[in-house]
């Protein structure tokens, strides 16, 4: 078990604890309608005495009315439970998903707030009731050996029988029910990534194309959900059809008994009784087996999950990084194991401004990425100023970064609040971050695009910047970027999107950022950019093919460039 889920569990004990000693006094006064019915036929009719049974029915009123509030408490103090493993494991499993690498166990992770929800919901409802009062069937059958030995045999037989079935459910539903819910998170996954991109499927006609196959996905989900429901449902019968014949067939044998003067008549109804309560536990196991193999199946995803995190461990508080960096054989490998980049080695001095160039699907914004500590290397080292990337807090060095990827990323929320990297959600002074996000925007060359806006700064953007255009969104994206301030400006593309006038005051954002010391390193297709370059650095197949002085990479270029050029021969028109 991972140590974190260890410990949310452990903040959670004292509500399992006392669950647990509310359900032993439960199945105690469970006891009482069985007392009540002896009493009535073996003390109240053969004497009628009113009295009596008007004591022994108070006595069953005030056990019922206790067992219903204490059952009432076990459920609530089940669901506080699950509640405070939430607050207990939410935030983590958000950050480890969060901080995964993107390009590894991504579709994993993107499940794991819905199976943490599973489980929860597992922990509170009718299956853990079961299991808290499973420990109470030995005890009930004992009581059975009470009443008389045949009721007893009777009683185990029912229980053996009604756990192989529950053994025959776990083997023809187990596999099929883990294929299935593999099957839904894919399905899910795949139907929120077509709806967050509905604009994109109805303007390029692939309506029909989606939704045939999200359909096909769904067919093969309901397939694999049927058939360990049918597989299961036949269990769940027989388990009952058990349970109900072996519990008339307790009358039958307390009837034989008290035929023959070994029962008293009380207990005919007794048997019936105890036999139906030892099964029950057992019988609702297996009527909610599909949640505890649901649940069965997001405890081991979480405890993968929390596993593969790295540890939170308290780094010391580096000061803010002048800009200088290094990387030391640098490699990053893909899912199926294919490099992407291949021992990548270069180093930036403070204030300058690095063009990473290169034919498309040659590693640049892997590059980026990686250096933006957006994807986790499998190899080498990136240091900052000195220290490996791993040495500083994430939080903290990327508060002095600033990274705009080539999709701009944005998220649900007002346009400030983006810019300002949503540092309104931790409690900031908000007049500070309204002066910071509208002196990032001006730098951004945003201010005047933003406040043209019928909302302005606090216009409200749908999933991924839905509301604004290419351009507009890039130009957010790239204030968000410059926020604060940083001290290392990644940028991937920035000009991808914008038109002439854009590109000349991203020429001018930068020309401002390189005066105030800002490292600059930017993905450019572009020579518009070229002027405020100090050096280039050329990626080919995943490998730095050349970098240097932009002036003598340039040289270097032209000269290869009339090498290969064909040498024209006289004569030739």
């Amino acid at each position: 078990m991972n140590d974190t889920i260890r410990s949310a569990l452990q903040a959670c004990r004292r509500h399992f604890t006392t669950a647990i000693v509310f359900s032993a006094l439960v199945n105690l006064l469970f006891i009482v309608p069985m007392l009540y019915m002896l009493q009535v036929y073996e003390r109240v009719v053969p004497t009628r005495g009113h009295t009596t049974l008007y004591m022994l029915t108070l006595v069953l009123l005030v056990g019922l009315v206790t067992m219903a509030a204490l059952d009432t408490l076990r459920s609530r103090l089940l669901v506080r439970a699950g509640v405070r493993l939430d607050a207990q494991l939410a935030h983590t499993i958000l950050e480890s998903t969060l901080g995964r690498p993107s390009q590894r166990g991504q579709r994993g992770a993107l499940q794991a707030m819905r199976e943490f929800d599973t489980l929860r919901q597992a922990m509170t409802g009718p299956a853990i009731l079961a299991v808290l009062d499973a420990p109470w069937v030995p005890v009930y059958i004992l009581i059975a050996f009470l009443l008389h030995p045949w009721i007893g045999v009777l009683c185990v037989v029912g229980a053996v029988l009604v756990v192989l079935l529950a053994v025959r459910n776990e083997n023809v539903t187990r596999a099929r029910l883990q294929e299935a819910n593999q099957a839904a998170g894919l399905a899910y996954s795949d139907f929120e990534t077509m709806v967050a991109a509905g604009d994109v499927v109805r303007a390029l006609g692939m309506r029909d194309a989606m939704v045939s196959g999200h359909l096909a996905q769904r067919a093969q989900m309901m397939r694999l959900q049927t058939e360990a429901s049918l597989a299961s449902s036949g269990v769940t019968a027989t388990s009952k059809f058990v349970r109900q014949f072996l519990q008339s067939l307790a009358l039958g044998v307390g009837a034989l008994l008290a035929i023959d003067g070994k029962i008293s008549p009380g207990a005919i109804f007794a048997s019936m009784f105890i036999v139906g309560r030892a099964l029950a536990p057992i019988d609702q196991m297996v009527g909610n087996w599909r949640s505890i193999i649901q649940a069965r199946g997001a405890w081991t995803s979480l405890n993968d999950l929390l596993d593969q995190s790295p540890p939170d461990i308290a780094l010391t508080q580096l000061p803010r990084p002048q800009g200088r960096i290094e990387v030391e054989g640098l490699h990053v490998v893909s899912d199926d194991g294919q490099p992407i980049l291949q021992n990548i080695n270069f180093s930036v001095q403070p204030g300058q401004v690095i063009a990473i160039v290169g034919p498309s699907g040659a590693g640049k914004s892997t590059l980026v990425r990686t250096l933006a500590g957006a994807t986790i290397p499998n190899h080498g080292v990136i240091r900052f100023d000195g220290a490996d990337q791993r040495n500083w807090d994430p939080q903290r060095l990327a508060e002095h970064v600033g990274y705009m990827p080539q999709e701009s990323a944005l998220f649900r929320g007002s346009i400030k609040e983006n810019i300002a990297r949503f540092r309104n959600r931790m409690g900031e002074d908000p007049g500070q971050i309204d002066t910071d996000a509208i002196a990032a925007a001006q730098i951004a060359g945003a201010h005047e695009l933003i406040q043209r806006l019928p909302g302005g700064y606090d216009q409200q953007l749908g999933p991924g910047g839905r509301g604004l255009s290419a351009g507009q969104m890039q130009r957010v994206a790239l204030a968000r970027a410059l926020f604060r301030g940083p001290s290392i400006l990644i940028l991937d593309e920035p000009n991808s999107n914008l038109d002439a006038d854009g590109d000349q005051e991203l020429l001018q954002c930068l020309h401002q950022a390189k005066a105030r010391g800002t490292t600059v390193l930017l993905v450019a297709h572009r020579m518009s950019m070229m002027p405020i370059v100090d050096g280039l650095l050329i990626i080919q197949e995943g490998r730095v093919a050349a970098y240097g002085p932009r002036d003598e990479i340039l040289r270097k270029i032209n000269a290869q460039k009339t090498v290969s050029a064909p040498t024209p021969q006289p004569g030739v028109a």
